[in-house]
Parts: structure tokens; sequence; C-alpha cells
């Protein structure tokens, strides 16, 4: 059997466009399962649109896709040659700050929640925020609600201070789904290696994103550059602690963008790089996932290693962090 067919391949953050096509392109690119994000600003009532939506389309395209609630879920999409979607949030904006939805959208299906998206809301600080005031006292609450449930805890776009609250403060270890080395490239969105040791003294994931404006070299890196800071990650937090969340946005329109440039989706800009940019050298969704083995093959890495990063480590991973209390 090929890699491949022994390996879970799993992308622990994907927010492409919600098509059949991509559906296709990353079964012909070997993934299995992946977080797809259906929330940045909305509110709680847009969001149940956008949980509705996904429930359709399991039904609309059920040959191809089915939603994901355990890491069962996973493997039994795989063996029917499926491709698992398990929900995701990247910001706690859907809850309307009302801790009683938590329990509710964790029936729906929300697996994966991030505290903040940018900038600041009544959890705590974004890494954009001007000023990070660490995680509220409702935050605390949040997280002990989300932890209650099994919801796992992103904080891939969370300020440092907050970061650090949130990590101390949950019982259950939480991830960074999305981000590079600030070591290997400074950027508000990366993070330092003492954040990331900090994560995984406390037993948490790191999912290493292809997004090329956190690479080192920005729009002319490569597949050498992005294997490269996986292996910079591995250095710091271990190697059963990384894996892949590429924040892949294939299919997208320019429209698309605008919102996520600007703070709560409409107010002060933000950045500059949220174009959706995927360069040709690092691989787009069929390709991606068969070209980094190939690089970490080319490397020596042993084949365990190149499982682990590819998704075995993201499945042991949500094993314990799904796991009711």
């Amino acid at each position: 059997m090929s890699l491949f067919e022994n390996t879970v391949v799993i992308d622990g953050l994907n927010t492409s466009a919600e098509t059949r096509e991509v559906f296709e392109a990353m079964r012909r690119g070997g993934i299995d399962a992946a977080n797809w994000t259906c929330v940045s600003w909305e509110s709680c009532a847009a969001t149940l649109h956008n949980v509705a939506a996904w429930k359709q389309r399991f039904v609309d395209h059920a040959d191809l896709i089915a939603q994901v609630y355990t890491t069962e879920d996973i493997r039994r999409a795989k063996q029917e040659g499926k491709l698992g979607i398990f929900i995701g949030w990247q910001n706690s904006s859907g809850y309307d700050d009302y801790l009683p939805f938590v329990a509710i959208f964790a029936e729906l299906g929300v697996r994966v929640v991030q505290l903040t998206y940018n900038t600041a809301n009544a959890v705590g600080s974004g890494c954009y925020e001007s000023e990070d005031r660490g995680l509220t006292d409702f935050g605390h609450d949040l997280v002990a609600e989300l932890n209650r449930n099994a919801v796992l805890i992103d904080l891939s776009h969370t300020g440092a201070r907050t970061t650090a609250e949130t990590i101390r403060a949950s019982k259950r270890p939480v991830c960074h789904s999305h981000t590079l080395p600030a070591a290997l490239r400074p950027h508000p969105r990366n993070k330092s290696d003492e954040e990331l040791r900090l994560l995984a003294q406390h037993g948490g994931f790191v999912g290493a994103t292809a997004f090329p404006a956190f690479l080192r070299r920005g729009n002319e890196s490569t597949i050498e550059d992005y294997v490269d800071a996986i292996e910079h990650l591995i250095n710091v937090v271990g190697e059963r602690q990384v894996g892949i969340g590429t924040d892949y946005t294939e299919g997208r329109s320019p429209e698309f963008f605008v919102p996520i440039s600007l703070d709560k989706g409409y107010g002060r800009r933000l950045r500059d790089d949220a174009a959706g940019y995927i360069p040709e050298a690092i691989g787009r969704l069929d390709s991606l996932f068969p070209a980094l083995a190939a690089e970490m093959d080319r490397r020596g890495w042993k084949q365990s290693r190149i499982e682990g990063l590819l998704g075995e480590n993201w499945l042991r991973f949500l094993d314990d962090a799904w796991l009711k209390a």
C-alpha cells in the first residue's frame, strides 16, 4: 500500500470555497479530513445560516463529503473514500456572548473554536490589537464551557498575552491550527519560540500554515521553505505536536478577501497581505500533501515522522481533545 493509503491525512484549517470542485481537488490530493471555517465575524443568527448551509452540503454531496464529530468519523470517512469535514470557527462571535450556546453548537458539530479573530472581543485580544489586555473574566468562563463540551480551543489569531493566559486557564490542551514560527519571519500572525514552547508544555498542538505571507521569503517561498518552517516547529515543540493547517482559500472570489482584511469585517484596515495567494512552488490542494511527503522523504525523514506530519499527529491529538469529560 502507498503512504496515502495507510495514513490519515488532515488539513487542520481550510477556508476554501465550499464547492464540489474544491472537495474533489482535496480528495485527489489525498486529504481525508479538514477543519473548515464557517465563522470570522458573524453573529449567532448569521452563524446558524452558515451551519445550516453546511448541513445541506452534506446532503447534496453525500457521495463525496461527510460531517465529522469524532475521530472515528474521520477514520470512517477515509474508509469510505470521502472527505471528512469538521466545522470550525475563527472567532467566538457566533455565541453572541451567551454561554449556553456552546453546548447547542457543539451538538450541531462545531468542533473547533478560535477565541478571537485578529482584534478584541468580549473574550480577549487578537494579534492585531494595539494593546493586548489578556483573557477577560468572561473569557475564562467561555474557556471553561468549551472545555466542558470538548470543543477544541484555537489561538492562531489571538494576541500573545491572551494566548498565554488561555493556555494556562484551559484544562484541556489547545492549538494553533494555522501559524508559523516568528523566528523565521516576524509577523503578527506568527508565534515566537517562547509562545510555542508554552503551548507544547501544556500538551498543545501546532498546525503549520502554507500561507506565503508568513513564510520566510513571502510570495517567493517554495516547498523547501515550507518544510524548513515545519522543521523549526518540530525542533521547538516536538515531532508529535506538529501537523498541517494550510489556511488555503482556493476557489474564492476577490470579494471574499475584503472583509477579512478589516476589523470586524468592515472597520479599519488590519493587513495588506490577505490576498489568498497560493504559490505554485508550494502546491495547491490537489498537490500539496504529496509534494510535502516527497520533500520530507528527500530530506531522509523516517516514514513514521512523515505520516505524523501529514495527519496522524492531528488524529492522535483530536482523540484526546474531543474526548468527553
